[in-house]
């Protein structure tokens, strides 16, 4: 009988978790499909104010719901470049106070409509065929699966007073001495390094205690150690990473060690100071389905993880300068330049899809200024009589760099469009891939430009005095039209195609003119072979670079 309660219990436990942390992922990844402009504003204003930075460390995680998804984002970030150490501290404490709105959830007393959520919320998911609403019921189908696997795991914690060796084992775990509370914290820890969740953690720590299986104190106790446990996540993600990203997930570590090593020191003050606080007696009993439970313990306890967070945080604000050099010193910097790939861009950051768009977005930027200063290279080149040696290596090293850009765009792209993206992202992300293929053909073309002169050059030949006015001229306003293309794509104007028509216009007549002018030239019989062929070879490639960002325009504008 006892082996088929503990065969219950055990169905009960790892079905009541598994669906938990499922609702925990469903209302992320709902709200940060909902909110994911919200995200990028809020990413946008983390500066080295850590006053500010702590704010939006707290905003991101109340949306992403997970510490853990902010901190391997914040690692994500400062390994990349995007984000300074300070900006990443702050951001940190901030999602330490952040992810306890978890436990208030829990707190109301909702338990019971779960699965009635759930269930409507499916019904919205499956039949509306708007991404928004898609995307809130898919929040609120989170929402119910955490409180109905928070139903199940209380249901399987009740049959543990059935079982009294199982009963027995528990009641080992007394945070009533100093040795007690560490011995609890270092469970709470290893349970959370175990299920990759303190909010899952939490859950269950809830479930024991509201069923009496534990007392308050050691619940709390319990709570204190998951606090270290989630540090784990953030140290996975700093293998391989630059230094400072190392730092980042150092400071989260130290932060939380440090908060629970003085917590403990005055623990039996502390937890009297928490129930002063919400006002609750932890020790109250009602009876539910035969049983006693103690209803009070869920406020208790999701109060004792916020205190400890918000304090914690408001002691580290002032020492965080301080934390840093003393990181700078024991994490030394390393003698080279640590820069793994050319692009700021990190795989950590396809968990947050909104802000990885983002990322990559910035990147192809990038790319298209340097096709821009690449032409005005060109121009300096194609005039001068003595082509400066540094300047065409810069130019020839640049395209090699779009190519290797535009391959690590569209590995990150790939990676982000693999998973379950919102359906604009997934939009976004596509027309990204392809403007990145088209800065690089840009990036191929201008360098072929530079290639066709020298070649000219070394078999003894030049363009003519006329030619060499009408390629600046041409070189002019193909800069202007990639120009005016860039511009759209930074501020994302879908009008680009009304606006550059007059320039898209005016380089294609421009290059039929030089051509049939050229042709006419010919039968004057005035022209080297070589240096025609050079010419109508030139006068392709601006086509062609013309043609490339008119389909960047195209992609821009959303017609293809």
């Amino acid at each position: 009988m006892e082996l088929a309660a503990l065969v219950t219990m055990a169905c009960e436990l790892i079905g009541g978790l598994g669906i938990f942390l499922l609702g925990m992922k469903y209302m992320s990844d709902g709200m940060q499909a909902v909110a994911g402009a919200s995200l990028r504003r809020m990413i946008g204003i983390a500066t080295n104010n850590r006053f500010l930075a702590t704010a939006v460390g707290i905003a991101v995680t109340v949306v992403v719901q997970s510490s853990s998804v902010t901190t391997v984002m914040v690692v994500g970030f400062v390994n990349s470049g995007v984000m300074e150490l300070a900006q990443g501290v702050g951001v940190i404490m901030g999602a330490n106070i952040g992810t306890t709105i978890t436990g208030w959830i829990l707190v109301l007393k909702i338990g019971k409509y779960g699965l009635p959520l759930l269930g409507a919320a499916a019904f919205v998911y499956l039949f509306s065929k708007g991404d928004r609403w898609r995307f809130w019921a898919m929040a609120f189908m989170g929402v119910g699966m955490v409180f109905f696997g928070l139903e199940i795991m209380k249901d399987a914690c009740a049959t543990i007073k059935d079982l009294p060796e199982f009963e027995a084992w528990f009641q080992r775990f007394h945070a009533d001495t100093y040795l007690g509370v560490l011995g609890c914290a270092l469970a709470g820890c290893v349970l959370t390094v175990v299920v990759q969740s303190s909010s899952a953690t939490l859950g269950i720590t809830i479930s024991l205690a509201f069923q009496g299986v534990i007392s308050y104190e050691t619940a709390a106790a319990l709570v204190l150690g998951e606090n270290i446990g989630t540090t784990i996540t953030a140290l996975l993600a700093s293998i391989g990473v630059t230094t400072n990203a190392r730092r980042a997930a150092y400071f989260h570590v130290l932060f939380n060690i440090i908060g629970v090593f003085w917590v403990t020191l005055i623990f039996q003050w502390y937890i009297e100071i928490i129930q002063w606080v919400v006002v609750v007696d932890v020790t109250k009993t009602v009876m539910q389905d035969g049983k006693e439970v103690f209803p009070n313990t869920t406020a208790a306890i999701a109060a004792t993880h916020s205190v400890f967070n918000i304090v914690n945080t408001i002691l580290f604000l002032p020492l965080a300068p301080l934390l840093i050099r003393l990181l700078n010193r024991v994490v030394p910097s390393k003698s080279f330049k640590e820069k793994p790939h050319l692009t700021d861009l990190d795989i950590r950051m396809v968990e947050t899809p909104s802000l990885a768009i983002e990322q990559s977005r910035k990147e192809i930027v990038k790319m298209g200024d340097s096709c821009s200063k690449m032409l005005g290279w060109l121009a300096e080149l194609s005039q001068q009589d003595d082509p400066d040696k540094k300047l065409a290596d810069r130019l020839k090293h640049r395209e090699q760099v779009l190519d290797s850009m535009q391959d690590e765009v569209a590995q990150f792209v790939t990676n982000l469009l693999s998973g379950n993206v919102p359906h604009s992202v997934a939009e976004e992300a596509r027309g990204q891939l392809r403007i990145a293929d088209e800065y690089e053909s840009v990036s191929d073309y201008i360098a072929n430009l530079d290639s066709f002169d020298r070649k000219l050059r070394r078999d003894g030949h030049r363009f003519t005095p006329q030619q060499l006015v009408s390629l600046a001229q041409l070189n002019q306003h193909v800069a202007e039209y990639l120009t005016a293309v860039n511009e759209a794509f930074i501020h994302n104007n879908a009008n680009v195609l009304v606006k550059t028509s007059p320039l898209a216009k005016r380089l294609r007549n421009d290059i039929k003119m030089l051509r049939l002018r050229h042709l006419e030239e010919l039968s004057d019989g005035g022209i080297a072979p070589a240096v025609s062929i050079a010419w109508l070879a030139t006068l392709n490639a601006y086509a062609r670079v013309r043609d490339h960002s008119h389909n960047i325009a195209e992609t821009i504008s959303g017609e293809k």
